[in-house]
């Protein structure tokens, strides 16, 4: 069995790389589609923690209690509030700048590179896509909360 000590220790290291994640957020304007899953993991692996160290809260103790308060605060205020509803616009725009690139290219003859770049959109266009719906399901998480 883990000792108390052990999860605490966990706790405040998955924490801390979770504040490290809402760092990198804030001073980047432009995280790209592998950031901004990890940053979603990190935030689903730490909630995790929290609802079973919850579920076993009178063991645990007054301290770690109090690290899981401010965490679960940092998640809502700042992920939540702050940095979730940028990035839900990012992949928006994304997906319209690639799809109105897209659609302008006019149907005519196309040469081998434009063929191969139209490849690459239809590519970046599914990831961000997927991506999107993704970080729609931590939303669609939140509202059931």
């Amino acid at each position: 069995m883990t000792s108390a000590e052990d999860i605490s220790r966990m706790f405040d290291s998955e924490s801390k790389k979770l504040e490290s994640f809402f760092d990198a957020a804030d001073s980047k304007t432009d995280m790209n589609i592998h950031e901004i899953v990890e940053t979603y993991y990190q935030v689903m692996n730490v909630s995790s923690m929290i609802t079973m160290l919850k579920q076993q809260a009178e063991s645990e103790p007054e301290e770690l209690m109090e690290k899981i308060q401010e965490t679960e605060k940092l998640i809502s205020q700042r992920f939540d509030t702050v940095i979730h509803p940028r990035i839900m616009e990012k992949l928006s725009f994304s997906i319209q700048k690639l799809t109105k690139n897209l659609q302008s290219e006019n149907s005519g003859e196309k040469s081998k590179e434009q063929i191969e770049l139209d490849a690459k959109l239809f590519d970046e266009l599914r990831q961000t896509m997927s991506t999107k719906e993704f970080v729609e399901q931590y939303e669609n998480g939140l509202s059931h909360d």
